[in-house]
């Protein structure tokens, strides 16, 4: 798979919901690029996006491919120009970590909370470790 699709993918299944609010899905695409260029994380987009328990979606045994109703379709599409968006301009953040608003997670107190968009909140990773 290309790291276009890959992104793409992460996005819409991450934040797909929330097509008609662009920055919210770009703050998912962020995460992504931010974990590729940070040494602690895979080097590909792919790799960074199926890393082990990293994406629920990505172990969940459901298909990853986009649904086929009206609005799924949408926010695919919306997806796909995102992620190419992001692919040519870069990362439009420092987070290297999100999480849906109202269920932090256990690692969300060591890093530094970046702020709310949409329906996730983003944190950035500033400890030596993963």
């Amino acid at each position: 798979m290309d790291p276009l699709t890959c992104l793409a993918l992460a996005i819409y299944f991450e934040a797909g919901g929330e097509y008609r609010n662009p920055p919210a899905l770009e703050a998912v695409a962020s995460v992504v690029v931010n974990r590729v260029e940070d040494h602690r994380y895979p080097d590909t987009v792919c790799e960074v996006v199926y890393e082990k328990g990293q994406f629920q979606w990505t172990f969940d045994g459901l298909p990853d491919k986009p649904h086929t109703d009206v609005l799924s379709q949408r926010a695919w599409k919306v997806s796909q120009e995102v992620a190419k968006d992001v692919m040519q301009n870069g990362a439009s953040s420092s987070s290297t970590h999100f999480h849906t608003q109202g269920h932090p997670l256990f690692w969300a107190k060591a890093y530094k909370f970046d702020g709310c968009i949409g329906g996730n909140c983003f944190y950035t990773n500033e400890t030596p470790y993963k």
